[in-house]
């Protein structure tokens, strides 16, 4: 596979910023792998990062190029700061960076398909809500969206006083002290608005001593009466890269891919 670190300049952030990307190379010398590659343009996987993290550390912290490189699968990995991939109060429009502008400036970089089949996301943690949102709010986009240990209850965790593992101000930048359930910020209450047959196919794991299983429950919870289906994978792990690091090689088989159908 070819690895491109890209810097660019974003016009809807109105600065530098950065992704990491893959690119499927189809080979047969090297030792160890081999890369496949369609004939036409390849299919992308969007991967979200976490809150503490940037669009560097799929790569560094899981072996995520050896995973794709047999499916012939561009992944792009992208920078969005602490923003809840959301346009900030006070801070920038990351929201409008992610889902309008980058996968412009993708296919304008790189060669990729532009098909609702061929297209995927998912995320981790703060990606994994990213992914999500994405995925329901602009379901013709995608054809499988996934969440691993996704913050899903983002309503419920920016309205608690009392619970707050994290830094209050990062509430502030990114919602302003406005409410967020019931607006297109919250995913349980685009679960009301959406259609489920135009939906793209929805997967949402996390691990049983992970702080938001709860997450992934009440999603599922919200999911199934809403008629939406998702598929549902809780089993042990924390939130860490241990369970990413497997539970990213389980995505990738689940993904709609020419190559996950011949092996199955």
């Amino acid at each position: 596979m070819a690895l491109l670190r890209c810097d660019f300049f974003s016009d809807v952030l109105g600065l530098s910023t950065s992704m990491t990307v893959l690119l499927p190379q189809r080979t047969t010398a090297q030792i160890g792998l081999s890369g496949a590659a369609a004939d036409g343009d390849p299919p992308v996987l969007y991967l979200l990062h976490g809150l503490s993290d940037d669009d560097t550390v799929w790569l560094r912290r899981t072996s995520i190029e050896r995973y794709v490189a047999p499916l012939g699968l561009a992944v792009v990995m992208p920078q969005v700061s602490r923003s809840f991939y959301t346009d900030e109060a006070n801070g920038n429009r990351y929201w409008t960076f992610l889902s309008e502008e980058l996968p412009r400036v993708c296919r304008d970089f790189f060669r990729l398909s532009d098909r609702r089949a061929d297209t995927f996301v998912a995320g981790l943690s703060m990606g994994g809500y990213g992914a999500l949102k994405w995925a329901l709010r602009d379901p013709g986009r995608f054809a499988a969206a996934a969440s691993l240990s996704g913050c899903l209850d983002l309503a419920s965790r920016v309205a608690d006083t009392t619970d707050r593992p994290l830094d209050p101000a990062i509430w502030r930048t990114v919602f302003g002290g406005r409410p967020v359930a019931g607006t297109d910020d919250d995913v349980l209450s685009l679960l009301d608005r959406v259609n489920p047959a135009t939906l793209p196919d929805l997967y949402v794991c996390c691990g049983t001593e992970d702080h938001l299983h709860a997450d992934a429950v009440r999603f599922a919870e919200v999911a199934g009466a809403r008629d939406v289906p998702v598929t549902l994978e809780l089993s042990p792990g924390g939130h860490d890269w241990a369970y990413w690091d497997a539970k990213i090689q389980d995505v990738l088989a689940w993904l709609p891919l020419p190559a996950n159908a011949r092996q199955r």
